[in-house]
């Protein structure tokens, strides 16, 4: 449970019936992070008063589930200011891989606003600023909101990519390298973090959030004694509330972080870089204040409160309502990504398996590079939209694959060295769509081992794949409309 409080702090809201978490990759199917669970039921339960995490049509509340979720509302530190009981509303902002999107809802759970964004594609010299991009597209969609609605916002979160790192010059606010991404693995570091973590533990992966701080720490000789990591949703939180080195327990994981003890192990404060560490908060935590000059530009009220993110595969699991022991949600986007809610905490490198909090509860899964991101660097939407319609997905594809955009792999074996497999690749564009869609089923089976009892919600083209699924996992799976 979480100290202090008998209630987890995710900020989620409430809205019956969904079981979708969206962000923006390409095709019909894969315009979107599809979330597949077991469908939900409406939940008419009270709403948390922290910011929302989003789904493209609605969110979800947890608050007549086992997962509970901790309210601010009558904190007098938070409480004064312009908003007005009723008509305050709630904004969660969605970091995805390929976008961002963010739900203003009430606290009823109604929708007010939504809008998505694609990530703009600002270069250095060759090489993509993938910070600018962020930036550019949070304040983008700050703007987007309706000015009429700004105003009686009393709560701000951001969920976002996991392992995705920054290193920041406290002094200055400035990046001292350029982000390392969630998916990027960094093999010079590993030996070093193996060497001084226990065996098998979650930061001894290549894509940890651990081996990119070691990789930057000896790569870098100047600038160390005002840096600080940040991950993805706790700068863009910074550049809300201005306050540096808070981060949050789901995101801290991956740098080493015991959720179970709420602490840093001692094998990581004796390193050399310990400093650099973030304070951990829970989930969804009230931080402070927005900054005033944000206030002002975008019209919050005095009271909104900023609150700690989360990753962006934990907000899809909420999404989707899975509160069940044994219960896992898939989330299929420019990744694939597995979580499954257990009673017991499980972690194992050797095949990218690590355990999130969750409450009282845990979060088991790991993340493949597969996904929609391999579809992307060869179909176009076009193609995907006319060649997916020529499938017949009962029909089982000859072909072998292991479909990833780049070299390396993270789930469900961790291995920084695997190669994409794509060939032979035959003349039948039809035969190739079917053959790699069949060989990302294929990895979901390999990973069947970590999930029980799942059902499917929604999907566009992923109908066909749901079909693929449905025959390679031996499970009743359905997409609902």
């Amino acid at each position: 449970m979480i100290r202090g409080s008998h209630l987890l702090p995710y900020p989620v809201c409430s809205h019956p019936g969904a079981i979708r978490k969206l962000v923006p990759v390409p095709s019909d199917w894969t315009s979107g992070m599809l979330t597949l669970a077991h469908p939900s039921t409406p939940c008419p339960g009270a709403h948390s008063r922290l910011g929302c995490f989003s789904s493209r049509r609605r969110c979800i509340s947890l608050a007549k589930s086992s997962v509970k979720m901790s309210s601010f509302e009558g904190s007098q530190d938070y409480a004064d200011g312009d908003l007005q009981g009723s008509k305050q509303l709630y904004l969660g902002i969605d970091f995805g891989t390929s976008g961002a999107r963010y739900v203003l809802i009430d606290k009823q759970g109604t929708i007010r606003s939504e809008i998505k964004r694609t990530y703009p594609q600002p270069l250095v010299g060759n090489t993509l600023n993938w910070a600018s991009s962020w930036r550019e597209t949070l304040f983008s969609l700050l703007e987007d909101i309706p000015v009429g609605l700004c105003r009686y916002i009393a709560s701000i979160s951001i969920d976002g990519t996991s392992a995705t790192t920054l290193i920041i010059d406290s002094n200055t606010g400035e990046l001292l390298c350029r982000p390392f991404l969630y998916n990027e693995s960094l093999p010079d570091a590993l030996p070093i973090v193996t060497s001084i973590a226990p065996e098998n533990h979650t930061v001894c992966s290549g894509s940890s959030t651990l081996c990119k701080l070691v990789s930057w720490w000896n790569s870098n000789n100047s600038n160390k004694g005002s840096a600080v990591l940040m991950h993805q949703s706790d700068w863009l939180l910074w550049l809300l509330h201005g306050k540096f080195g808070i981060s949050d327990y789901n995101n801290a994981l991956k740098v080493g972080y015991n959720p179970e003890t709420d602490s840093y192990p001692s094998w990581l404060l004796a390193q050399p870089f310990f400093y650099l560490l973030p304070s951990v908060k829970a989930p969804g935590s009230p931080i402070g204040c927005i900054k005033e000059d944000i206030r002002l530009r975008f019209g919050f009220p005095k009271g909104c409160v900023v609150c700690t993110g989360t990753t962006d595969s934990i907000a899809a699991f909420l999404a989707a309502r899975a509160t069940q022991p044994g219960r896992a949600v898939t989330s299929l986007g420019s990744t694939l990504a597995i979580k499954l809610l257990s009673t017991s905490r499980i972690e194992d490198a050797r095949f990218g398996v690590y355990s999130h909090r969750l409450d009282d509860k845990w979060l088991v899964g790991g993340a493949s590079n597969t996904g929609g991101a391999v579809l992307r660097q060869i179909f176009t939407n076009g193609q995907l939209e006319v060649l997916s319609s020529q499938i017949d997905p009962l029909v089982p594809s000859p072909l072998d694959y292991y479909p990833l955009p780049a070299t390396g792999e993270r789930f469900p074996v961790a291995d920084p060295n695997m190669m994409p497999r794509l060939h032979p690749r035959p003349e039948s564009e039809v035969e190739y769509l079917h053959g790699i869609l069949e060989s990302i089923a294929r990895i979901e089976e390999e990973e069947q081992k970590i999930r029980s009892g799942l059902k499917y919600g929604k999907g566009c083209l992923a109908c066909q794949y749901i079909e693929h699924r449905r025959r390679r996992l031996h499970m009743e799976l359905r997409c609902s409309h």
